[in-house]
């Protein structure tokens, strides 16, 4: 049996990036974890601080259940090196190397406009991006 895994971004602002990557990959607001009713209920059974709410973190997942769940927690401390492990977002669809670039770019264009920006191009291959805090990832094709 495989093993499934969760990714977690550590952040300054939970609910910026959480809209960030439900834009750059389509994914919803994960539902609390039964039988709690709302992420506030399920956090209260937690000896939580005082200074600590709902909108300090955000779980995310893939509405059709393939992709990875998606944790956003704020944590006191900014982010001071590049990533050690990083996301690709894979861009859908077939063609020539034409056409998938040119799906990359309008990509990378639509992710820049929510909020993420270009480190690095790659031409024809993929594009090394940032989402609004400065987490690093590449914007490449699927496979085909």
């Amino acid at each position: 049996m495989a093993v499934t895994i969760d990714l977690t971004l550590d952040c300054a602002d939970a609910r910026l990036l959480a809209g960030f990557w439900k834009t750059a990959l389509g994914y919803v607001d994960e539902p609390p974890p039964a039988p709690f009713a709302t992420r506030e209920e399920w956090l209260a059974q937690f000896d939580l601080q005082d200074d600590d709410s709902a909108d300090d973190s955000a779980w995310l997942c893939d509405p059709e259940g393939a992709g990875p769940r998606l944790s956003i927690l704020k944590v006191p401390e900014p982010k001071t090196a590049k990533n050690r492990l990083h996301i690709d977002v894979r861009v859908p669809g077939g063609g020539s190397p034409d056409e998938r670039w040119a799906r990359i770019r309008a990509e990378c264009e639509r992710l820049v406009k929510a909020g993420g920006s270009v480190l690095e191009e790659f031409d024809g291959h993929h594009i090394t991006m940032a989402d609004p805090e400065g987490n690093e990832f590449c914007l490449a094709a699927a496979s085909a």
